[in-house]
């Protein structure tokens, strides 16, 4: 049985954790398998975005039980390379192309959490449970962090980094972690639906859109003008947005 499920509806590509009896417990398999169907869609220009899911109860619960054994007979050196591997997958996500979407049901917790907040958007049904609980047996959540931080504040990042603590849905859409709440029951339309409005709107743009935020992280308000000019730029230049102001014009 394969550890990662890859299907196609539309322009829409699902990579679905399929390990249910080990709530989608993350080894080092599934995250390589991850990281080729994620490298795999990017090349891919006939899709629009890319939906990471869960098989069974849960979305993921985290490193598995052989990898947390791995990391307990590992020295520093074979730790780093293992957790720089991980965090390739956290890299890869954000230099994909289009939307990278988190549809969030059941648990994610350490690393499934990680994992769910490392996607560009993050959908959840209303009974999902998150929580970073690495401190309780002594780990840190740190790669997951460096995208955590940017995406709530300082102040409640520490928190929950530091504390552990299982939170809502609803608590996590407050925090700025959700995008979106939907109903557990039609959990999968709306998420069909929500997706929908990016085969509606230009697949360039939508592009564009995202390599202009990520890429802004972190510079001076100048830099970021300046590639907000060259993005601008480069945008007038695509097929979509001359079609479309042609479309406008004959209005």
């Amino acid at each position: 049985m394969s550890e990662l499920l890859i299907t196609t509806d539309g322009a829409i590509r699902y990579l679905t954790l399929n390990r249910p009896e080990k709530r989608n417990a993350l080894n080092e398999s599934l995250v390589a398998a991850l990281k080729r169907a994620l490298l795999d869609a990017d090349a891919d220009e006939n899709l629009r975005a890319v939906v990471i899911n869960g098989a069974g109860k849960d979305f993921c619960s985290g490193a598995d039980l052989s990898a947390l054994q791995k990391i307990s007979g590992s020295n520093f050196d074979e730790n780093l390379e293992d957790a720089r591997g991980l965090a390739a997958l956290f890299s890869i996500i954000r230099k994909v192309k289009i939307p990278v979407v988190s549809a969030v049901h059941g648990r994610a917790l350490a690393g499934g959490c990680g994992l769910a907040t490392g996607c560009d958007i993050v959908l959840s049904t209303d009974t999902a449970r998150f929580g970073y609980p690495e401190v309780k047996i002594g780990f840190v959540p740190a790669i997951v962090t460096a995208i955590l931080r940017r995406n709530v504040s300082e102040k409640q990042a520490f928190e929950l980094i530091t504390q552990g603590f299982e939170f809502s849905a609803a608590e996590a859409k407050d925090y700025g972690l959700v995008n979106r709440i939907f109903a557990e029951a039609t959990f999968d339309d709306d998420v069909k639906n929500y997706l929908n409005v990016y085969e509606k709107v230009s697949r360039s743009a939508v592009m564009l859109s995202k390599k202009l935020l990520y890429e802004m992280d972190g510079m001076t308000f100048d830099d970021a003008l300046e590639l907000g000019a060259e993005i601008n730029a480069a945008a007038r230049m695509t097929d979509d947005c001359r079609k479309g102001i042609a479309k406008f014009l004959e209005k």
